[in-house]
């Protein structure tokens, strides 16, 4: 059963991410607010993604970025981001990524994200490990916390109710005991880099969890060191040394 769900997951991704390929730098049909950006490119990644998952699993429940709960009643629960970099893919910027993650009653079972420009894919299933374009990958390097260079979260809630200010503390602290922080507009396309080991860390405060399902079981299947030190905190990185100094400076 999980090999057919992993694999809708996959066509899905790629469903709704060749579409933003295709549309990519093309003329922005979009509206802008001063913390969001709503492309009509969403919704038609959204609409393609949402085929195949539910052609393939009329049973299950899915909740979509755009859309919201389509279906509520299932065994499983997808969650679907058609477009995870909106702001990214508006202003012609090739980061970018589709995402799906599906639950069971112990949270997330099977992710996959795709990353359109640069034709990156990631799968990953609990227990199985993270495959990028197939292979294993392993969120594994050796570089010290000085040296590291980590993906700052901050959720749209965050951006809404008066807490910015605290975030940019936050984003203070890590870049006192790191080499560079990369404030995240595609979360997706970071968690793959971790997973793979080419980025330190990710710090997530208050994250959505469009991106953070997935993101999370990455993170964990390819054996990271993770720590949730509460208030909305999550952190993981690829090594026990970076991801000690990123908790110490957010606490």
């Amino acid at each position: 059963m999980l090999s057919n769900v992993e694999n809708t997951a996959v066509r899905a991704c790629l469903a709704g991410g060749r579409h933003l390929r295709e549309r990519f730098g093309d003329e922005v049909d979009a509206e802008f607010s001063r913390h969001d950006v709503k492309a009509a490119a969403d919704r038609a990644s959204e609409a393609r993604m949402l085929d195949v998952i539910q052609s393939a699993h009329p049973g299950h429940a899915v909740y979509a970025e755009e859309s919201g709960d389509v279906a509520i009643e299932g065994d499983y629960r997808w969650i679907v981001d058609p477009l995870d970099g909106t702001n990214n893919f508006v202003s012609g910027l090739p980061s970018f990524a589709t995402a799906a993650a599906v639950l069971d009653d112990d949270g997330p079972v099977v992710g996959s994200v795709y990353v359109p420009v640069a034709d990156d894919l990631f799968v990953v299933r609990r227990g199985e490990g993270v495959r990028y374009d197939g292979d294993p990958v392993r969120a594994d390097s050796d570089v010290p916390p000085a040296k590291a260079t980590v993906a700052f979260v901050v959720g749209h809630d965050v951006k809404l109710d008066g807490r910015l200010d605290e975030a940019d503390r936050l984003q203070a602290a890590l870049g006192d005991v790191t080499k560079r922080v990369v404030e995240s507009w595609s979360p997706c396309v970071h968690w793959g880099a971790l997973a793979r080991g080419r980025l330190d860390g990710m710090v997530c405060f208050h994250p959505d969890d469009e991106e953070q399902h997935v993101g999370e079981l990455l993170a964990s299947e390819a054996g990271a060191s993770v720590a949730r030190p509460g208030d909305g905190l999550y952190v993981a990185a690829t090594n026990g040394d970076v991801c000690e100094a990123l908790l110490a400076a957010v606490s």
